[in-house]
């Protein structure tokens, strides 16, 4: 079996929110700067950070996740990325143990570590801690000996006397080196809304806040030492050959794929895998095109803020009128979170004005003043869609902050359970997603999908594009008096 080794290091919290992101943009601008080509990851279903790592790196930043993937296909996405990367940098998601519930590792970053066998560095929030620190990497560096924790980075440091104090609290007990800090007033701190971070394309002088960063980073973390631990990570089998083909398939499908200020949220991994197996990903923009590109089989809409852009897509109706007529016609259509919500009948913003939308499939999106999902779900397919067929189980993700009625029980998508109560007893399923379209050609839902959980979902959308491009073809060639 062949193997991959590229040097690896993972960046993991002691829980959200104590700077894991600062030191990960730090770290790639660093090693940058000594010439390496950066492969930036992001632990978890996460659309926001990636942005950041991916400006800083310039290199499109990869999710990471063991909830979503089987250990074999995350492994295998993980080394097909790297090829021809001199390093790999992860940044982990909430905590380092945190993952899908209370027990066992799953979808965790310690789950990640473990299956990449590569160093963590464990970010401790240093901000009202003294020796409790040492407490803290004590139970960290005992809680699963099978994580290799290769160094601490602190943050919030306030006074040289309250670094030196948590460097004596951590050393006393734990042995695991210090390898920097960023004082408590530190240079930049990165600007954030309701989803989180707010997207690095929009951020006023982000590159000047990397530059800063990069130099905080420069000035008080050992970067050659991190640098000698990543290149201590083990090497790893080469991953799932069937990820994919071979050789790519010469007929492409020209699909268009939503992206500009209000549509952003995708899974790189889910591109990639688009384009091994046979799509052309023709970028379209909502807020800016008024025409859709000649040729599209399909159309790919993902999440992002379109809440924020609702005016200007509201406004522009031409386009709004193309997807719905492509859409009446037949071409395949599959949207998702921020996707559902441009595909509805209209939106209401937070200010409580209602915009119009394109209307390819019932109801309005309304904007709540706090968040409506956020989690892991297993969903089962109550009917025939273009990504599968009913009855198959999907592994999904939601997170929004808009509402929509419950969909009509004839045109649902999926079932999908909700959480138990705290007697054991389940609430009760719900219903989510839409399909809609003359041929079940819509597919619409606040489910974010990885393509990797099952490659027949990939399959399928392209195959269904394939179908309608041969029908659309046939029935242009009848038109024009062909026999």
């Amino acid at each position: 079996m062949s193997e991959t080794r590229v040097p690896t290091i993972i960046i993991a919290g002691t829980a959200s929110g104590v700077g894991k992101t600062t030191f990960t943009l730090g770290l790639i601008a660093a090693f940058r700067a000594r010439g390496l080509r950066v492969q930036p990851f992001k632990c978890g279903p996460d659309y926001l950070d990636p942005t950041y790592h991916t400006l800083a790196a310039s290199l499109p930043c990869r999710n990471l996740d063991t909830w979503m993937l089987t250990p074999e296909v995350m492994t295998g996405l993980f080394t097909r990325a790297v090829a021809g990367a001199d390093i790999a940098v992860i940044e982990g998601v909430m905590g380092l143990h945190d993952g899908r519930g209370g027990a066992g590792a799953r979808g965790s970053t310690a789950e990640v570590a473990k299956l990449l066998r590569a160093p963590v560095l464990l970010v401790i929030d240093t901000a009202r801690l003294s020796r409790s620190a040492g407490a803290m990497a004590l139970g960290y560096q005992a809680f699963d000996p099978d994580v290799w924790i290769a160094g601490l980075l602190l943050n919030q440091v306030g006074t040289e006397r309250h670094r030196r104090w948590v460097t004596e609290g951590i050393q006393e007990r734990t042995g695991i080196p210090i390898l920097g800090h960023l004082p408590k007033q530190a240079p930049v701190k990165l600007p954030e809304r309701h989803l989180g971070l707010v997207p690095a394309g929009e951020v006023e002088d982000v590159s000047r806040s990397l530059a800063a960063i990069r130099e905080q980073v420069e000035a008080t973390v050992n970067v050659e030492e991190i640098l000698a631990l990543a290149r201590a990570a083990a090497p790893l089998p080469t991953g799932d050959r069937a990820l994919c083909p071979e050789r790519p398939p010469q007929r492409k499908v020209r699909i268009g794929l939503a992206r500009d200020a209000a549509f952003g949220f995708y899974y790189e991994d889910n591109l990639d895998l688009l384009r091994a197996w046979g799509a052309e990903l023709v970028a379209v923009s909502p807020l800016r095109d008024h025409i859709l590109p000649p040729d599209l089989q399909g159309l790919y809409i993902g999440g992002g803020f379109p809440e924020l852009h609702a005016r200007e897509l509201a406004t522009n109706r031409s386009f709004r009128r193309q997807i719905a007529e492509a859409a009446g016609d037949g071409m395949p259509v599959y949207a998702e979170c921020g996707g559902l919500m441009y595909l509805a009948e209209s939106l209401v913003d937070l200010e409580g004005e209602r915009h119009g939308m394109v209307g390819a499939v019932p109801g309005t999106s309304v904007m709540q003043r706090s968040r409506v999902r956020l989690g892991y779900v297993t969903a089962t397919a109550v009917r025939d869609s273009i990504l599968s067929p009913a009855g198959v189980t999907l592994m999904g993700h939601e997170f929004h902050w808009s509402n929509m009625a419950p969909p009509d029980p004839r045109y649902a998508a999926y079932r999908i359970p909700e959480a138990c109560s705290e007697l054991g007893r389940r609430d009760g399923d719900r219903l989510e997603g839409i399909v809609a379209g003359p041929a079940g050609n819509i597919l619409a839902s606040y489910l974010h999908l990885h393509f990797g959980s099952d490659l027949q979902l990939m399959h399928r959308f392209l195959e269904r594009c394939r179908v309608w491009m041969r029908a659309a073809t046939a029935d242009a060639f009848v038109m024009e008096g062909g026999s």
